[in-house]
C-alpha cells in the first residue's frame, strides 16, 4: 500500500524547492499587498472556458442487467408481503375486584 503524503512531507519538498531555486541564482521578487495575478482587462474564465470539449460518447444498453436487477426487486416485494404472520390472541391477565373496589384475585381471560 502506497503511504500517504503528509503535511510534513510537502512542507519539507517545497522548503528544498525553494532552497535549490536560490542556490541556482533565483531571486524572490516582493510584491505588494492587494495585488492580483489576474489581468483585470481579461475576460472571465466561465465565459471564456469551454466544459465538454469532447463529443458526446453513445451508452451502451444493459437489458439484461436491469431485468435481473428488476425480478430480484420483485421478488423481495413478494417475499416481504407473504411473510406477514396473523397475530394469535394471547390470554390477558385480569384482576377482579370487590363491590369496594379493592382487588380480590388476578385471573388470565383469552379473548
Amino acid at each position: 500500500m502506497k503511504k500517504p503524503v503528509t503535511k510534513a512531507d510537502l512542507r519539507a519538498a517545497l522548503e528544498q524547492e525553494t532552497k535549490q531555486f536560490l542556490n541556482t541564482g533565483g531571486t524572490v521578487d516582493a510584491v505588494p499587498l492587494g495585488t492580483s495575478g489576474k489581468d483585470p482587462l481579461a475576460a472571465p474564465l466561465h465565459l471564456t472556458q469551454r466544459l465538454f470539449l469532447e463529443p458526446r460518447a453513445e451508452r451502451t444498453p444493459v437489458p439484461e442487467v436491469v431485468a435481473t436487477i428488476e425480478a430480484r426487486r420483485r421478488a423481495l416485494r413478494k417475499r416481504s408481503a407473504r411473510q406477514t404472520r396473523t397475530v394469535r390472541s394471547q390470554p390477558k391477565r385480569k384482576t377482579i375486584y370487590d363491590d369496594f373496589g379493592e382487588p380480590l384475585r388476578k385471573i388470565w381471560v383469552e379473548d
